[in-house]
């Protein structure tokens, strides 16, 4: 098998080094075909190695805890990477042999293998082996014209097209076996880049994609005309809004004995100053705007320290606008206050106009409330917030932006 293998790998080296560009379009749409082909060939080998292997116990016998975490190693692969190779190639040991024949001859993809394998696996269950090779062979043929997820779809009626009087029982059976698919898939990962930012990736199942949908979309909306985030960006600010928002209501378990917050440590001259840094309890390090903003928020406890390096203020409970002095903002401001923002209060900061660690003082006549959004682009622009005659907060726009700068409110929320 290697030497077979070996001389493949030649023939594709010579292909790779092949000037595509001196190739007339129909030869390359049929190289592509063919090299795709080839691709979903040569994953039905690796995946028979992979069963084998597993299978041998080589993993453990190497000395590593289990196959996934071997092939991590032995192919530089994601974890997650290699646990999905090791599921699928003991799915397709498992099941229906016509499924990695289908593979092996280059008919269907990795990703329909998994779905096929998966749908002829309940037909099996739900009517029998005749029924299940019937699906298969449809199933097959519609690979041919459908993706994976419309695949999946299909087969959730297959037994209309193999075995029309029991399709009822069996589509009931087809969705409790996805919904233990579901549940076996489930997974959230959470990878500290270089930077200190934060990748995620992961599958949530059907209810909990649909608590994340429900809980982020309607923040997730431009917040109006002058938005320019892109829509990757407002679900990353909806998903930091939602996590205010559990922070904020104080239901969350404690941890460590402690109750869920942020802390901030920055020094007093850098805080000041605007100089300098600040760093999160979990060692991350944010910029002097970053902690500035962030200690305008209840739930964020800042640790200020000395030059060397005592304690200063931990988290004055006089310097967070909470309790009876929160209800008496919202009850003025009804919401975020920035002009042509519709946010209701729960999405909402207490900002301080003139800030706390420049002397500002923690009333309501130095206070606003702002959304998620709002609350950061106020700290990084330059608009300006102060109260009117009448006690509610207005907003002056740059020269840039109104020459005359003239001061716009908003009109969302009901005045009383």
């Amino acid at each position: 098998m290697v030497e077979e293998l070996t001389q493949a790998e030649g023939a594709i080296a010579a292909c790779a080094d092949a000037a595509t560009w001196a190739e007339p379009e129909d030869e390359l749409i049929a190289a592509l075909d063919a090299a795709h082909r080839l691709e979903q060939r040569l994953a039905a080998v690796k995946l028979a190695l992979v069963r084998e292997l597993d299978g041998r116990g080589t993993a453990t016998a190497q000395g590593a805890s289990s196959t996934a975490v071997w092939l991590r190693e032995r192919l530089r692969l994601t974890i997650s990477a290699a646990r999905r190779l090791v599921d699928l190639a003991a799915v397709l040991d498992g099941g229906n042999p016509g499924v990695r024949h289908a593979l092996a001859d280059g008919h269907i993809t990795v990703e329909q293998a998994r779905v096929i394998a998966d749908t002829v696996d309940t037909v099996q269950t739900a009517a029998g082996p005749e029924a299940a090779d019937k699906a298969l062979g449809v199933l097959v043929d519609w690979a041919g014209q459908f993706d994976p997820t419309h695949l999946r779809k299909l087969g959730t009626r297959i037994l209309d097209h193999v075995a029309p009087d029991l399709a009822d029982a069996a589509a009931k059976a087809a969705l409790d076996a996805e919904d233990r698919r579901a549940t076996r898939d489930r997974h959230l990962t959470l990878s500290t880049l270089t930077d200190g930012r934060l990748r995620l990736t992961g599958i949530l199942d059907t209810e909990t994609a649909g608590l994340l949908r429900a809980a982020i979309d309607p923040l997730s909306a431009p917040s109006g005309p002058d938005d320019q985030r892109s829509p990757g960006q407002r679900r990353h600010d909806a998903l930091r809004d939602v996590s205010r928002l559990a922070l904020r209501s104080g239901e969350l378990p404690e941890h460590g004995g402690d109750p869920a917050q942020i802390v901030v440590t920055t020094s007093y001259d850098g805080l000041t100053r605007q100089l300098g840094s600040g760093t999160l309890d979990t060692g991350l390090h944010l910029t002097p705007e970053a902690v500035r903003r962030l200690a305008c928020d209840a739930a964020i406890l800042p640790a200020v320290l000395n030059g060397t390096g005592q304690p200063l203020d931990l988290g004055r409970q006089r310097r967070l606008i909470t309790g009876p002095l929160r209800r008496a903002l919202v009850l003025r401001d009804r919401g975020c206050a920035f002009p042509g923002c519709d946010r209701p209060p729960r999405w909402c900061d207490a900002h301080h106009i003139h800030h706390w660690a420049d002397g500002g003082d923690t009333n309501l006549t130095n206070a606003v409330l702002l959304c998620g959004h709002h609350h950061r682009h106020l700290h990084h622009s330059d608009w300006a917030v102060r109260l009117a005659g009448d006690g509610h907060p207005e907003f002056v726009p740059p020269a840039w932006l109104d020459p005359e700068q003239v001061p716009r409110r908003n009109h969302y929320h009901r005045r009383t």
